[in-house]
């Protein structure tokens, strides 16, 4: 018996294991459309056995993508090329999630094979905007201070998008509050010095996510589930950067307003935190607030193998583990897992020929 292959269900969604595609950026985008390669990208992992792929970063707003080549859903033209996907994840067994995204201050950037920097208005790119005037870094433009009224249409960005992404059939909505994009950037200290109802205290600090989260809860199906990634630390304790204790605190709100489940990511937010990558270094932070909140988790990170994965559902570390860079490597991950486990899933009927028992 594999706890990493037993059902999870969430509201009406059940997913047939506890393997997820994270949401992986692929810079492949021309005005914000879908394309053949995410097609093949996301099709392909649902093939490999996938309980849910969440589509990249999917910017609500122009201005909101992280380069000039990401996903968008800000307009209803959006919509027929991610329908085309979403029913193909779900022929083959997957639940089709997205991940609605404003990048903030690090937006307008080059795609990563280009270097890094920004992307100048001439160059096709444009003015970025915060919750406070200050950069990511020297090789960010210093983005303008938010007005209310800039806030007040980010939030309906949201929902607007959150209406598209029903009719392209998502069963699954993981809001971006996480790696220093914009909702991140209102919830640290370190990038937020605002002065009115959206900087300074705790309270005033999550005030976006939590209105961003009624506005797309005014849209999206109380039968579906919904997600929100975090960076449960910013790894600057000593520069009074946002910590686990205030993710924490932030888990047993977000629990009470109706979230199904925080996607424990960390840092992102100050390029020279020292972060101590290697093996599942994230899941701490997953398995702490899974178990002083009671909310699910789930658990990113360097986990590259079966047994890892494995372990850390059975020990109760997370209900979840979102896999990126293995999912990279091996689209067929869930597949490899099962033989590796012992345990015998439903593979598809064009690769039955191929399996061996």
């Amino acid at each position: 018996m594999s706890n990493l292959f037993s059902p999870l269900t969430i509201r009406t969604i059940q997913f047939h294991n506890r393997i997820v595609v994270s949401p992986m950026c692929q810079y492949s985008s021309t005005e914000g459309f879908a394309t053949d390669w995410h097609l093949v990208h996301l099709g392909s992992r649902a093939i490999g056995g996938a309980a849910l792929i969440i589509a990249e970063a999917t910017a609500v707003s122009p201005e909101g993508r992280i380069s000039p080549s990401d996903l968008g859903i800000w307009k209803d033209e959006h919509i027929e090329p991610l329908q085309r996907i979403t029913k193909f994840l779900k022929e083959h067994g997957s639940v089709a999630g997205i991940q609605l995204a404003h990048a903030g201050r690090k937006a307008s950037t080059k795609k990563p094979w280009e270097g890094n920097g920004l992307v100048t208005p001439e160059e096709g790119g444009w003015k970025t905007f915060a919750p406070s005037a200050i950069a990511f870094s020297n090789d960010y433009d210093t983005p303008l201070e938010m007005s209310i009224n800039d806030i007040k249409r980010v939030i309906e960005d949201f929902r607007k998008a959150t209406t598209r992404s029903i009719t392209a059939g998502y069963e699954v909505i993981e809001i971006h509050a996480a790696h220093g994009y914009l909702i991140n950037q209102f919830l640290s200290p370190l990038s937020n010095h605002r002065t009115d109802d959206y900087g300074g205290s705790f309270e005033n600090r999550i005030r976006l996510l939590l209105e961003i989260i009624e506005a797309t809860q005014t849209a999206w199906p109380t039968e579906l589930p919904l997600f929100v990634r975090i960076s449960a630390t910013d790894w600057a304790d000593e520069e009074g950067g946002w910590t686990l204790t205030d993710s924490l605190k932030l888990a047993r709100i977000l629990k009470g307003k109706g979230i199904d489940l925080i996607d424990s990511s960390t840092g992102g937010n100050l390029p020279t935190a020292k972060i101590p990558v290697g093996p599942g270094y994230q899941v701490p932070f997953a398995e702490a607030i899974r178990k002083e909140t009671g909310i699910l988790t789930g658990a990113v990170g360097m986990i590259l193998t079966a047994t890892q994965a494995e372990e850390i559902i059975t020990a109760g570390q997370a209900d979840m583990v979102i896999m990126a860079r293995e999912m990279l490597r091996d689209p067929y991950f869930p597949l490899h897992a099962a033989k590796e486990l012992g345990v015998d899933i439903k593979w598809p009927v064009q690769y039955e020929r191929a399996k061996r028992k």
